[in-house]
């Protein structure tokens, strides 16, 4: 794969940092980026925190990487719900990434008669907010959610996520929620917007195959499986699509 002339989307738990520790040789990926002035945003599905906090975290890491670089599909879900119904309501399960986001979108977070329900990551479960959701649902509030991963990696190994609280939900209500971030096209296609990139000259780098590689493929990207996080090579078996370039990790692109 040619890497000159190209912009890259990186996920980033997984393939820049797992929890809070570098994987190594990301911080030398960055450094090359910026050296050479080619544009990347990364792109992740992580809805906890802001992109200043992101940021933060990031730089006690290793990785000096500013806000604007970081496009969360807690941003992607505002702006949805903004071209949806402006100046609306909903009730949100999740952290201030999240709720923050909605909130200057300018959306009321009430759980009175909600015209949604959003659900996003959270640092730990609460049944009567989950409660509180199913019958706002039942109800006939709107079912939103940030994305589907079930599953995402720490330093002691894989945690629950959005999407098995979702499952939950579901299964409670019978009604699916409607997933912004990754795999959704529709998360690709705010990101590319919001630096002005074209998806013919942009690689999305991830390390799963389920949300980051098929996202860039339902967008016209090529793709870089890294092996730093959750999918190894064993599970390319179950998918009938292949990523571009399978890699360790980000220390051996070359840019």
């Amino acid at each position: 794969m040619n890497f000159k002339k190209k912009n890259f989307f990186l996920d980033m738990d997984g393939v820049l940092v797992r929890g809070r520790t570098l994987i190594p040789g990301a911080d030398v990926f960055i450094e090359a980026l910026n050296k050479n002035k080619i544009e990347y945003l990364i792109l992740t599905n992580n809805n906890l925190y802001t992109t200043r906090d992101l940021a933060h975290r990031l730089l006690t890491a290793g990785l000096n990487v500013p806000a604007e670089r970081i496009f969360t599909a807690a941003l992607a879900t505002a702006r949805f719900l903004h071209s949806q119904k402006e100046n609306g309501t909903a009730f949100v399960i999740g952290e201030m990434g999240l709720t923050q986001a909605i909130h200057e979108a300018g959306y009321v977070l009430t759980d009175s008669n909600p015209d949604y329900v959003v659900l996003g990551e959270v640092l730990s479960y609460n049944m009567d907010q989950i409660t509180k959701a199913i019958r706002l649902i039942n109800d006939g509030a709107l079912f939103i959610a940030t994305n589907p991963d079930p599953t995402g990696p720490i330093e002691e190994g894989l945690i629950p996520a959005t999407g098995a609280l979702a499952a939950l939900i579901e299964k409670a209500t019978t009604k699916a929620p409607f997933f912004i971030g990754k795999p959704n096209p529709l998360m690709m296609r705010s990101a590319l917007n919001y630096l002005g990139l074209h998806s013919e000259n942009t690689i999305m780098v991830g390390d799963r195959m389920d949300t980051d590689i098929i996202a860039g493929i339902m967008s016209g990207l090529e793709t870089i499986l890294v092996l730093s996080g959750v999918s190894c090579r064993e599970d390319l078996k179950g998918f009938p699509y292949r990523p571009s370039l399978i890699l360790e990790s980000v220390a051996e692109i070359e840019v």
